[in-house]
């Protein structure tokens, strides 16, 4: 992904140069670590991440509860530590967790952000990435609303893209060539994004967010 590394340098020059034109207002902001167009509902699943890290990973989970099902509200009350046990048998298996992704982007496309960008949400559990331990410390995890099985929407992908190059502008330690799934960071435990993820139809949306 070098290619939109370029175009993401290539467009941070001009809209220093110039006024944002039509096309730049539909781009995601990020102000102090949060996206101005995504709903916050602030999880307490976080701490500071360690002197001198800043995000330079992008890691894509997917998640679903209970599994295999969508909506009903209940990833955002399992990031919030309030999840009803009583309302499906699984959420007793899971009770007892303390977790939290930075971004939830749910099967309509709607974002909703837990933990601020800067600081570091509880994602990624025991993980390694070329080498260096502790994911949690230098990434930023989205969760997508689905399963490794079923295949995600349109709007999801889009989101997601417009996140990414959000991201990509934000933090200049964070290259697209930095982006993973939870699988390839944690192989011996997780599967997601799964097969259903397409990543090279990430990629062109991807591109187009980050030329536009």
């Amino acid at each position: 992904m070098t290619q939109i590394n370029e175009m993401v340098e290539n467009n941070n020059q001009k809209q220093s140069m110039s006024k944002q034109n039509p096309d730049q207002m539909h781009k995601l902001a990020i102000s102090d670590g949060w996206l101005t167009r995504a709903e916050q509902c602030r999880s307490a699943n976080f701490n500071q991440r360690p002197p001198g890290q800043t995000p330079r990973l992008l890691v894509i989970h997917n998640i679903s509860l209970p599994p295999g099902k969508f909506g009903g509200g209940y990833i955002q009350d399992f990031f919030l530590n309030r999840l009803d046990t009583t309302a499906d048998p699984y959420f007793t298996t899971i009770e007892a967790l303390q977790v939290s992704a930075h971004l939830l982007i749910e099967r309509g496309g709607q974002m909703v952000q837990f933990v601020s960008f800067d600081q570091r949400a509880w994602h990624a559990g025991q993980s390694s990435y070329r080498g260096c331990d502790n994911c949690n410390d230098f990434s930023i995890g989205i969760e997508l609303e689905g399963a490794d099985d079923i295949p995600y929407t349109e709007q999801q992908y889009q989101q997601l893209a417009r996140v990414t190059a959000a991201l990509l502008r934000y933090y200049p330690d964070l290259t697209a060539e930095q982006i993973a799934g939870h699988a390839e960071i944690a192989p011996q435990r997780k599967t997601d994004p799964g097969a259903a993820f397409n990543w090279r139809y990430f990629s062109q949306h991807l591109r187009k967010e980050v030329s536009g």
